[in-house]
C-alpha cells in the first residue's frame, strides 16, 4: 500500500491561504477516493473533502466555497487549496486513502 507524507502547513493570519500537499510513495491512479480530515486539539478527526478518481469532490460544509481539493495522478498528489481561512480552521490535518493515513500537517490560524 502507498505511504503518504502531507506537506505545507503552517501558520498564518485570519483571511489567508495555505495549499496542503500530499505525496503519495506510489501510484495513485487506481485509488478510487482520496480524503483530505482534520482533528483539533480535544475533538474527532472529520473529514474535510474527499475527491474521487473521476474528480468528483465532496465538501464539509463548514469548508464549502473557502476549500478546494484536487489530485495529480500524474504525480501521484492531491492538493488542499485552502482559502479565507479562520481560526476555526485550527487543526492537524492528514491526508488518506481506504488503506492508510498520512502522518498530518499542523495548519494554525492566527493573529
Amino acid at each position: 500500500q502507498v505511504q503518504l507524507v502531507e506537506s505545507g502547513g503552517g501558520l498564518v493570519q485570519p483571511g489567508g491561504s495555505l495549499r496542503l500537499s500530499c505525496a503519495a510513495s506510489g501510484s495513485i491512479f487506481s485509488i478510487y477516493v482520496m480524503g483530505w480530515y482534520r482533528q483539533a486539539p480535544g475533538k474527532q478527526r472529520d473529514l474535510v473533502a474527499s475527491i474521487t478518481s473521476i474528480g468528483r469532490v465532496n465538501y464539509a460544509d463548514s469548508v464549502k466555497g473557502r476549500f478546494t481539493i484536487s489530485r495529480d495522478n500524474a504525480k501521484n498528489t492531491v492538493y488542499l487549496q485552502m482559502n479565507s481561512l479562520k481560526p476555526e480552521d485550527t487543526a492537524v490535518y492528514y491526508c488518506k486513502t481506504p488503506a492508510t493515513w498520512g502522518q498530518g500537517t499542523q495548519v494554525t490560524v492566527s493573529s
